[in-house]
């Protein structure tokens, strides 16, 4: 926790890459996914998604260090009469920014950027061993309504 004042929250750049992973392979399922020792992958997907205008990746900076990450897809859709959703994914906080109400402050700005984009939901998937995630998302409002299922290829 610091008393630093509030961070910036910006699109993500490739120099910010090698903050982004380390925090996306700092718990125990990243771990076994991520690879931050080759920056390849992920300098790929970042030029790709920065090409994309429904794709926000972003930061938060805070005394000129990365704290936090988090990416914000904004998908048109047929169902619920036309309606546009936003999806967040890849939300990580540094370990010594938890607690800090960094988390809060992101989730926040996915929000809003999502209401600015016309958005009429917001979603995000949490997996099921991230009971402290579970708890923070509900405590923001968010209700656990669907049930969710991935295919790995």
């Amino acid at each position: 926790m610091t008393d630093t004042p509030e961070p910036a929250i910006r699109p993500a750049t490739e120099a910010d890459l090698p903050a982004i992973v380390a925090m996306l392979a700092d718990d125990p399922l990243g771990a076994t996914r991520e690879s931050p020792e080759d920056l390849t992958p992920y300098r790929t997907a970042l030029e790709r998604l920065s090409g994309d205008p429904n794709q926000h990746v972003v930061v938060a900076v805070r005394a000129g260090r990365v704290v936090g990450t988090l990416q914000l897809t904004i998908v048109p859709g047929l169902s619920r009469q036309g309606a546009t959703r936003a999806i967040i994914e890849g939300v990580r906080v540094h370990a010594d920014e938890r607690g800090s109400g960094l988390g809060t402050r992101f989730i926040e700005w996915a929000i809003e950027k999502s209401r600015a984009e016309n958005c009429t939901l917001v979603q995000l998937t949490s997996d099921g061993t991230r009971t402290d995630a579970h708890r923070f998302y509900e405590r923001l409002g968010f209700t656990a309504s669907h049930v969710g299922f991935k295919l790995q290829l």
